[in-house]
């Protein structure tokens, strides 16, 4: 047993946050840590590192087992560069390296006993050089900083200016390559793409030391943990299995403890029945037989309810009116910032009900092709154009619209005069605003509590088309399901980027990757558009693919090879314009120059008429160029 965790214990201002439970991690053995924000998961593992010294219990850990701890924001103010930052935890290895090209410079003038005595240390050293890994290091540095979505010019990059996600990237890079015998991990997913999650899934699944991760990545716990640790009211449980397995034990003892805690209801009304009859005698005998009864019923021990996750929400998407069979067309899109281009003459149809996932690596232009869809943006170049009795309602992760004054409250009850009390404090219970929290100043909120609080009034309004950019974010689990269940029956159109593969899984019925420059679309939820994938990444390696397996990515290849010729079509009216653009500019400008030259100023003046030819003649040759590429591309 490497980690054991007895009746851990810790208050804060006298109020108990983790009031005991067990849980124990064996050697290699990968576990999650799961339960609703504010449970108290990241103070289990502050108790778990030292950071906080338990008021009561012990952590119990394997001796000399060390233990990596990342958290979820990371400080580093370090002037080295990504990949020296992330090559310092394995300064062991390099300062072996070190060793090795001193001991081969002093071996060059040695020789007899001298030199064999340095050729016996250097073949010993040269071994566990080896056998830690040193020959395949910096490779393994580099896939590392590439998997966590690092390219290769951000090598040099200095850690100072990089942002807080990407700080946190760099110290899990770190932390990956020095390899302790215990990793804890608080939300290492949240400042990842797609890409760079699902690498480090497989990287995790092959790590050979043990970890205990907080999350509420629900698809990378299915797919990397066997073991749930839950945090619920103070305790700390243990479950075997991954989030599913979970999921549907927790389900059945709710289930169980409710039928025992109704049939104990059943039990004390029948008993505080029979006791008031029995006092309505008013005789000795009955009172005797009443009071007997009451000592009885006093020494039963009562059942608490349980706590149903889903008693405060009974949360419905309101749909204005129906909406025109095409909701949204989107024709030769194109945008870029200076001289980089995001996406390039983009063309898809959102259609009436459907549910559509956006998806790519960071960068590519997900959110600018929402603000475009919304005219938040401008486009360089195309149109789009919404359909008949289309009313959008737009989730912007990063701007969100309040009267500051408001309470929350406030600003439900002016935003929504028919909804009651009640009906307010139960949809901001649902997004985790209870009890006082409801009468705090918006402007006293941080930034993931207004994403939150702007949500909550998104799901509300009177829309049929909703866009949504990242709305699981700064949610917890019981919240995204919440979500995911009032979406899935949302009557309206749907269209979102996400990064939660299972909120995806769940809600997509079509896919549209942004990569390239470009859309592919995939007709499916999320694992569908991984099957494909797979496929397709198979017939293009395989010499000889299976007939079957080419069968089933005929339609995905002829949808791509499709999307790669329009693609190549439009590059190259791109090119042909432009070229023409740049022809008529260089023409305009020689007669310019032919103009000044004629002037009898500038003939009379050798000097600058002789200045002047060379630019002309400069301009003739550019033009001869550009009159060359017109003819080819045409």
């Amino acid at each position: 047993m490497l980690l054991a965790c007895r009746e851990i214990q810790k208050n804060f201002h006298e109020e108990p946050v983790l009031k005991g439970g067990y849980f124990h991690l064996e050697e290699k053995e990968k576990a999650a840590v799961v339960g609703i924000n504010g449970a108290g998961k990241t103070t289990l593992l502050n108790v778990i590192t030292g950071v906080y010294a338990p008021d009561g219990g012990e952590v119990i850990l394997t001796k000399d087992a060390r233990l990596g701890y990342l958290k979820q924001h990371q400080e580093i103010r370090s002037d080295a560069t990504i990949y020296d930052e992330v090559a310092s935890a394995r300064e062991d290895i390099f300062r072996m390296e070190r060793q090795l090209r001193a001991l081969e410079a002093d071996m060059a003038g040695k020789d007899g006993d001298a030199l064999a005595g340095l050729m016996e240390e250097y073949s010993r050293l040269s071994h566990q050089f080896e056998a830690e890994g040193g020959y395949a290091l910096r490779s393994e540095i580099a896939g590392v900083i590439k998997g966590l979505g690092f390219s290769e010019d951000d090598h040099g990059k200095p850690c100072r200016v990089l942002s807080g996600g990407e700080k946190t990237r760099v110290a899990l890079g770190k932390l990956l390559l020095s390899k302790p015998d215990l990793i804890l991990l608080d939300e290492p997913t949240n400042h990842l793409d797609i890409r760079s999650v699902a690498w480090l899934e497989g990287y995790l699944k092959d790590y050979p030391g043990a970890m205990l991760i907080v999350s509420h990545d629900r698809y990378f716990m299915d797919r990397v943990v066997t073991k749930i640790i839950e945090v619920e009211l103070g305790q700390v449980s243990m479950y075997s299995g991954n989030y599913t397995a979970y999921a549907a034990k927790k389900a059945q003892e709710r289930e169980i403890a409710l039928k025992h805690y109704l049939n104990q209801q059943r039990v004390i009304r029948h008993e505080e029945e029979v006791i008031a009859k029995l006092k309505s005698f008013n005789r000795e005998k009955s009172i005797k037989r009443a009071e007997s009864r009451e000592k009885r019923l006093d020494m039963i021990e009562r059942l608490e309810k349980p706590q149903e996750v889903r008693d405060a929400m009974h949360l419905k998407l309101a749909s204005s009116a129906v909406s025109g069979e095409q909701v949204l067309e989107v024709r030769d899109l194109t945008k870029g910032f200076g001289t980089r281009t995001l996406f390039d003459g983009l063309d898809f149809t959102v259609r009436r009900g459907e549910k559509t996932a956006i998806i790519g690596d960071n960068g590519t232009g997900k959110t600018s092709l929402l603000k475009i869809v919304t005219g938040a943006l401008t486009p360089d170049r195309g149109s789009v154009r919404l359909g008949a009795q289309v009313r959008p309602g737009y989730y912007d992760q990063e701007q969100h619209l309040f009267d500051e004054s408001n309470t929350l409250f406030d600003e439900f009850r002016l935003s929504y005069p028919r909804m009651t009390d009640t009906e307010i404090r139960n949809t901001l219970a649902s997004f985790l605003f209870t009890g006082d929290d409801v009468f705090k100043p918006i402007s006293v909120l941080s930034g993931g509590e207004k994403g939150r609080l702007s949500l909550a009034k998104l799901m509300l309004s009177p829309c049929n088309f909703l866009i949504l950019d990242e709305p699981t974010n700064h949610l917890d689990i019981t919240s995204r399901e919440i979500l995911e269940e009032a979406l899935s029956r949302y009557e309206g159109t749907l269209l979102f980027v996400s990064h939660d593969r299972y909120f995806i899984n769940r809600l997509a019925g079509r896919i549209l990757e942004l990569e390239g420059r470009t859309l592919t679309e995939y007709p499916g939820n999320y694992d569908y558009y991984l099957e494909k994938k797979a496929q397709m990444r198979e017939a293009a390696g395989s010499d000889a693919p299976n007939p079957r397996a080419a069968a089933e990515t005929d339609a995905a290849r002829e949808w791509r090879n499709k999307k790669e010729a329009d693609a190549q079509r439009r590059k190259k009216e791109n090119e042909i314009r432009r070229t023409e653009e740049a022809i008529e500019q260089a023409e305009a400008a020689l007669k310019v120059l032919e103009t000044q030259m004629a002037s009898p100023d500038v003939a009379t003046d050798p000097v600058r008429l002789m200045a002047l030819d060379k630019e002309a003649g400069d301009l003739r040759a550019r033009l001869e160029e550009l009159y060359g590429k017109w003819e080819e591309l045409t």
